[in-house]
């Protein structure tokens, strides 16, 4: 496929742009770590949010959801829409939770809630575990999707894609610091959208396939268009819809949707300027993360059904793609083929500006984690300011050709998405309650980690899992295992749990001094640190403070609220595309019903919650004296 010079032009322009932005906050960035990392703690709502939407709109999510609705149809992608419970309890109880503890990474809560040894290795084994580990996973499939977009739409090499879009992101990237992916994010997720809505319009009024009517009522597409899976087929429904909205939202971490907050999410709300900010940032992130977003994927990829109905025809259309890169999630980028000049380098460049968007947020992130909680802690606890932005900026690059080696041997996104939630399973429940249960110590964590990982390696990687949840044969055939396939997510969700559990119980506590000073901090209110309050009343000692009532129980109100408010909003733009109006104005009016009782749900709640910003840092100077 060839680039006119219009498409050139659009391309080459925006990324002039973004490396000029990258350049001119370099000197701000790189005076000390903290400006590096969290750009000073001083950034608004509406800038995060913007930069929280445009880091999750990856290169890899357009195919992710291609191979979902192509394999399983609209609703299967239920696997992840789950996930909106999550951060909606991260808005309503834990952004703000998370701006008091004022650390400069989710991984230095652990020595705030934690003490002595154990606490120090949670902290720096953490965050080589998450911040290389994980993130290289995560790095690594941003970039299998950049590689295979390479290849069908510009018939560039693997090799030639990962130099070209990996050079440019992490000189941008080691240069800006946090403040240049912030700044930055806020165009990348303009022309990011602008890119998936040109393209979902134009595509799916292709002459091939006729417009939404005729698209919707195809016989390859007609079976696929269902928001909910089929509920005669039990199979589909377990695995698709009730394990994700029973299970996995509160007990899966998944980066970018961590039960209680964490990773990226919790580093945009650790820079916010206040709690308010923080809550307003991941709000609106949610709503526009699922209710609005994944529509023009979704509709691609349903075109993509009539014009390509199986892997052979992508493999025909493009005889040139390696074998092993082959899948459905290729459809996508096989659809962007057939746009017209100037739509064709506006897409392209909202597909560099995903990637650059996500690659350049994981590469901070997970520098963060290297610089802060393992060299700063590890390796040199005196470093000057200038050493930990240079170890910041060399870590960055690291990190970018680890990740970059390691998508030259991947197949397809889904295929480590299932890895990644799978390692995490069982530890959301311990992310969750660390806040509001005394019990739990350090060793709770370390057992969950270990507990989880060891589990799904042997459950995905031995003949255990074969044999106990079956397995794929040579013929393609579905062998049975002792227990149904659905089963094997929450079985290593209740081992995990029960281990972690048991360890609590069975090992010494935090010191009352860790426990108190942490609550004094926190004042994270609730039952589960009776206990504690009470034996420190008895000592003549006051760490409550009658401000702040308990409100997590109002909190969850609002999560529940703002969750019907988020889905019907998704389920009426779905009806209005699909045309079927009296459905979607139902919907819609649902949607803003809802609205109006999560305003006022969540204008009572914070009535009670926030104090003035003055107040939080004078409160915020004691504790720290």
């Amino acid at each position: 496929m060839e680039l006119s010079g219009l498409d050139l032009t659009v391309i080459f322009s925006f990324f002039g742009i973004v490396l000029a932005i990258g350049i001119i906050v370099s000197r701000k960035s790189g005076k000390n770590s903290a400006e590096y990392f969290l750009s000073g703690r001083n950034m608004p709502w509406w800038l995060l949010g913007f930069s929280m939407v445009a880091t999750t709109f990856s290169t890899d999510t357009p195919n992710l959801v291609t191979d979902i609705v192509r394999n399983d149809g609209v609703s299967g992608n239920w696997v992840w829409w789950a996930f909106l419970l999550t951060g909606l309890l991260t808005v309503f109880v834990y952004a703000k939770l998370w701006r008091k503890s004022n650390v400069n990474t989710d991984m230095e809560f652990y020595e705030l809630r934690y003490g002595g040894k154990p606490a120090r290795f949670l902290r720096g084994f953490r965050s080589i575990y998450l911040g290389i580990g994980f993130n290289i996973m995560a790095m690594a499939a941003v970039t299998l999707a950049a590689i295979k977009i390479g290849q069908i739409m510009l018939g560039l090499t693997p090799l030639q894609t990962v130099g070209i879009a990996g050079t440019i992101t992490v000189a941008f990237s080691a240069l800006g610091g946090f403040r240049g992916v912030i700044y930055t994010d806020f165009l990348l997720f303009f022309v990011a959208m602008a890119g998936s809505i040109g393209a979902a319009y134009y595509l799916v009024n292709l002459p091939e396939v006729g417009g939404v009517a005729n698209m919707i009522s195809h016989e390859n597409v007609q079976n696929k268009i269902d928001l909910l899976p089929d509920f005669s087929n039990k199979e589909a429904l377990i695995g698709i819809l009730i394990i994700p909205l029973a299970v996995q939202w509160w007990s899966a971490w998944y980066p970018g949707a961590e039960p209680g907050g964490g990773g990226y999410i919790a580093q945009r709300m650790l820079a916010a300027k206040n709690e308010n900010h923080a809550v307003g940032a991941t709000f609106f992130f949610n709503i526009m993360h699922y209710a609005l977003r994944p529509w023009p994927w979704i509709i691609v990829a349903l075109a993509s059904l009539v014009i390509f109905p199986d892997i052979e025809s992508i493999r025909t259309a493009f005889p040139n793609v390696e074998e092993g890169k082959l899948g459905h999630d290729l459809a996508y980028s096989a659809m962007l083929t057939m746009l017209p000049s100037g739509l064709l380098g506006l897409v392209l460049a909202s597909l560099g500006a995903a990637y650059m968007s996500t690659i350049s947020t994981h590469l901070n992130w997970g520098s963060s984690y290297i610089v802060n909680d393992f060299y700063k802690q590890q390796v040199s606890k005196n470093a000057s300011e200038k050493e930990l932005v240079n170890v910041g900026r060399l870590s960055t690059v690291i990190l970018m050709v680890a990740s970059a080696a390691f998508a030259l041997f991947l197949n397809n996104a889904k295929q480590l998405f299932d890895i990644i939630l799978m390692f995490g399973a069982g530890t959301g429940l311990i992310f969750i309650l660390r806040w509001f249960w005394w019990r739990i110590n350090a060793w709770s964590e370390i057992t969950a980690m270990f507990s989880s990982g060891i589990i799904s390696i042997l459950f995905n990687f031995t003949a255990v899992g074969a044999i106990l949840f079956g397995e794929t044969n040579e013929l393609g055939e579905q062998v049975q295992g002792v227990f149904p396939s659905w089963t094997m997510f929450p079985i290593v969700v209740l081992i995990t749990t029960i281990a972690w559990v048991s360890v609590a119980f069975f090992t010494k506590p935090e010191s009352d001094q860790k426990l108190r000073d942490f609550y004094t901090k926190i004042q994270p209110g609730g039952l589960g640190w009776k206990k504690v309050i009470q034996k420190a009343n008895d000592e003549n000692v006051t760490i409550e403070n009658k401000k702040h009532p308990w409100t997590v129980p109002a909190g969850i109100l609002a999560m529940i609220v703002g969750a019907i408010f988020v889905y019907t909003t998704m389920f009426a733009t779905g009806n209005w595309i699909y045309g079927k109006y009296s459905l979607a104005i139902w919907l819609s009016i649902t949607a803003i019903v809802s609205g109006v009782l999560l305003w006022f749900t969540w204008k009572k709640v914070k009535g009670k919650v926030f104090i003035e910003e003055e107040e939080f840092n004078e409160i915020d100077q004691n504790n720290d004296q």
